[in-house]
């Protein structure tokens, strides 16, 4: 998606009524900019927006400018200067590279040896561009949950929450990854919260944006901690997210084109706001093996017309199809498997029975997802 006007040709070519752009990537990368200079319709932010997720510099200083609450932070652009930083912090502390880098660049640092590691990482050219700049943070105890609205750069609406699961190993252990499953909606994050997040964080956020020339349209994915002082934003992202957006849409029920193209036409305000049914939705991702460092690819999968039979759903994320018609791995997060249930153990209960049905032999997954939930429902 770097030739923009190979995109535009197609979508002429084919007569696209709306383009939604899904990965980062390519919003950073300016191709809203480009198709909606075309004349088409696009779901999604421009460049200028997207610097939401593309810096995580440029947002820290938007929060501190706007009076968004987040943690306390330095911008750093050399080695020294950011192993010299980390005594302002102490261990624990968060350290991060600045740009895009496919989910990693991101050290939840416990001890002062690990943090001066991660700096150098980051400077060591392993993230590339993505590491000419860090960030470091303030640590913030509490529990994370992830918050969606939509918004066509005025008008904002919820659209649902969620929590997932960094962390490569259960207990939430191990290097953190694009994320290992995740469950909606996130009980922790309460009505009276997601107000506070909508009116401190997400709406100060969209007026800040326009009032600075870069209107924001799309979604905007808000990682929060809620903290003893209240929700606090961790970072953005200017898309759904994966596995986030498997549990959201298993739970839409409002026409998601309809939501979407109004929010291309500035016109969000003019329709039903989304609903969301009642059931919680929990997706398991199943990996190949070596992720999140060097993934396995080629490994068969057997077994997904069982795995739907009961009614979950498997989205396909890293996947190819041989003309053999034999389904193999092509990625690292390979597979979302998702189940609904009225309670979280029970949405948790259907995701990992359809799991059991595939036959993945290179593959991997957690086995707890939603497990503080879980855990929450039985007490």
């Amino acid at each position: 998606m770097t030739d923009h006007a190979a995109v535009i040709a197609f979508c002429e070519a084919q007569a696209i009524g709306l383009v939604v752009i899904g990965p980062e990537a390519p919003l950073v990368d300016g191709l809203a900019d480009s198709l909606r200079g075309a004349g088409l319709s696009v779901f999604g932010p421009s460049r200028g927006a997207a610097r939401l997720e593309g810096s995580k510099g440029f947002t820290k200083d938007l929060c501190e400018r706007a009076g968004i609450p987040t943690a306390a932070y330095v911008r750093v652009t050399n080695q020294a200067d950011g192993l010299s930083a980390l005594d302002g912090f102490g261990a624990p502390v968060v350290i991060k590279a600045d740009g895009l880098a496919a989910g990693k660049g991101v050290t939840v640092a416990m001890t002062m040896a690990e943090a001066q590691e991660a700096v150098r990482e980051i400077f060591s050219g392993r993230f590339g561009e993505a590491g000419a700049e860090a960030v470091i943070e303030e640590f913030l105890e509490g529990e994370e949950a992830s918050f969606f609205a939509l918004t066509d750069g005025s008008t904002i609406v919820p659209f649902g929450s969620a929590q997932d699961h960094k962390r490569l190993g259960e207990g939430d252990t191990g290097p953190n990854t694009g994320g290992m499953g995740a469950y909606s909606p996130a009980p922790v994050l309460t009505p009276a919260l997601q107000g506070e997040a909508m009116a401190r964080i997400l709406t100060p956020t969209v007026r800040a944006m326009a009032n600075e020339g870069s209107a924001y349209s799309g979604v905007l994915y808000a990682g929060l901690m809620l903290t003893r002082e209240g929700p606090k934003l961790i970072e953005y992202n200017c898309r759904f997210g994966d596995p986030e957006c498997q549990v959201l849409m298993m739970r839409l029920e409002s026409d998601l084109v309809e939501l979407l193209l109004a929010c291309a036409q500035n016109r969000l305000g003019a329709i039903q706001p989304p609903r969301f049914a009642k059931d919680v939705a929990l997706t398991v991702v199943m990996a190949a093996n070596g992720y999140p460092e060097t993934p396995e690819k080629g490994g068969r999968i057997d077994g997904i017309p069982a795995a739907q039979a009961n009614g979950a759903k498997v989205f396909h994320a890293g996947t190819t199809l041989g003309i053999d018609g034999v389904l193999t791995a092509n990625g690292g997060r390979v597979l979302n498997v998702t189940g609904t249930g009225r309670t979280v153990a029970e949405a948790q209960a259907r995701a990992y029975e359809a799991v059991d049905a595939i036959d993945f032999p290179s593959g991997f997954c957690r086995r707890d997802i939603g497990w503080r939930e879980v855990a929450r429902e039985q007490d």
